[in-house]
């Protein structure tokens, strides 16, 4: 889970693009009503004042794992599973003025630590709500996935065709790895190839087929946003992403 990590210098960039997709998102938001916050986002089961509240509840718990890389105390990204969904569910039904102000503050509070992590800092070592073990550099990475993804998934006119290059490329070549790592690998594999990139990848040690599309049309269907009907080739069925 290391070896993708970043160098300390990308890090204040990286920061800049995390600023850049909540503005995005914030913009998106805050031309949202309240009866659109009960409405279904993409996520089943899911309303976009679900999503809003996830997203406020995940900045705080990317807060955690600053604060165990910046002084060495554990301290869990979330208390529990069962206290995060509780979280979520707690603040979906909130108005949209609510949503708004949580969401602002909330990364507000991620960023302004994020900001000033001491340069020696930001190797230490915490653990995700998975369990597994990661450098505190790569937590920018997570909050930017949480942003744009999420972003998509309130279904308000931002799609994956909106995320920056800079992200879709990684995305992509993540969620290949991902489902490399998930896959039989004496099993029937698949090719990826981005028609606007020209980024290919083969998943599996025996493809069986090429998948092709843009780069954020393979993006979305690796990490379950798509059902790959934009895409040519014979789509498998695929492990869920993370």
């Amino acid at each position: 889970m290391t070896s993708d990590a970043p160098a300390y210098t990308e890090i204040p960039t990286q920061l800049d693009h995390v600023a850049a997709a909540t503005d995005r998102l914030l913009d998106t938001a805050a031309a949202l009503t309240d009866a659109d916050l009960v409405e279904p986002s993409l996520l089943p089961g899911w309303t976009r004042g679900h999503v809003l509240a996830h997203v406020s509840r995940n900045a705080d718990s990317l807060v955690n794992l600053l604060l165990w890389a910046r002084t060495g105390i554990e301290t869990p990204q979330y208390a529990s599973a069962y206290l995060r969904d509780a979280d979520i569910e707690a603040g979906a039904p909130r108005p949209l003025r609510e949503q708004l102000e949580d969401l602002r503050a909330s990364a507000d509070r991620w960023l302004a630590l994020a900001r000033v992590m001491p340069e020696d800092r930001w190797t230490t070592l915490v653990r995700n709500r998975q369990g597994g073990e990661i450098p505190a550099t790569r937590v920018p990475w997570m909050r930017l996935l949480e942003v744009e993804i999420h972003h998509v998934d309130l279904a308000r006119g931002y799609s994956p065709t909106d995320w920056p290059s800079a992200f879709t490329d990684r995305l992509l070549t993540e969620s290949v790895a991902d489902q490399a790592r998930k896959i039989d690998p004496n099993g029937p594999g698949f090719t990826v190839s981005a028609t606007d990139t020209g980024y290919t990848a083969t998943v599996g040690s025996a493809p069986v087929t090429t998948i092709s599309g843009t780069a954020a049309a393979l993006a979305s269907w690796l990490i379950g946003r798509s059902d790959g009907s934009d895409l040519t080739g014979d789509i498998p069925e695929l492990s869920a992403w993370k």
